[in-house]
């Protein structure tokens, strides 16, 4: 069992600025709690027992949060001087690690998906990189993933309307080590420039969960998980 998470806590939430404008996207309050509150306890009643969080925009509000609201925790960061994108943020957190796969999580977003299941399968590929894929109806806001009958990724689409199809879900169980070993530049997307590039090349794969998913990166998600998010805990 993967028992680290890395958790991408350090955007700016510029999306988000006309209605939280003074904080990061994942201290947003919902329901007078940050959101990202939600995030950690979901992981840890998951079986995650270590957390990396990666910091960058407004850090210390962050740190705050979490070293009041979190002490019993085993909690690390990783800061950045400069914003690296997410890539180059788990690329930095990656040396603090104590195994060799970690779970990866984006701050801004909720998916509820069984993390056993995630590591277990991602473990038995002897995987580079596993995402949580959701199917979705009728969007736009995101690419699409395509996935082989083996369940190894083939493509991913670009952002466009979609009547059907898998999305990226933001939870990841990677192996640390193989990816840290790839020459991948100091500033890059986790999305675009590792898993893009690197699906066909190293072993990356989609696992399908059914699970309450939310990404509060926009004004309408972010209302919206004022009323929904209690009833998926």
């Amino acid at each position: 069992m993967i028992r680290e998470a890395i958790i991408l806590a350090g955007g700016l939430g510029t999306r988000l600025r006309s209605v939280v404008p003074e904080l990061p996207a994942c201290m947003a309050p919902v329901l007078a709690k940050p959101f990202i509150g939600y995030v950690v306890d979901h992981l840890y009643k998951q079986g995650v027992l270590r957390f990396i969080f990666s910091l960058g925009y407004k850090s210390a509000l962050l740190e705050q949060y979490l070293n009041t609201q979190y002490s019993n925790l085993d909690i690390v960061f990783s800061s950045e001087e400069e914003p690296l994108g997410t890539g180059g943020a788990v690329k930095l957190a990656c040396p603090l690690l104590r195994d060799g796969d970690v779970f990866v999580v984006n701050g801004d977003s909720f998916f509820k998906i069984d993390l056993q299941k995630l590591g277990q399968f991602h473990q038995s590929r002897q995987a580079d990189c596993t995402l949580s894929l959701r199917k979705l109806r009728n969007f736009d806001r995101y690419g699409a993933v395509q996935l082989g009958e083996d369940n190894r990724i083939q493509a991913f689409q670009e952002r466009g309307f979609y009547r059907e199809g898998l999305i990226n879900g933001g939870v990841y169980a990677l192996q640390a080590e193989n990816f840290g070993s790839l020459p991948l530049p100091h500033k890059f997307s986790f999305e675009t420039d590792y898993l893009k590039q690197e699906a066909g090349k190293q072993a990356i794969y989609g696992l399908v969960q059914d699970g309450y998913f939310i990404d509060i990166g926009i004004p309408e998600e972010y209302e919206l998980a004022q009323t929904e998010l209690i009833l998926h805990l």
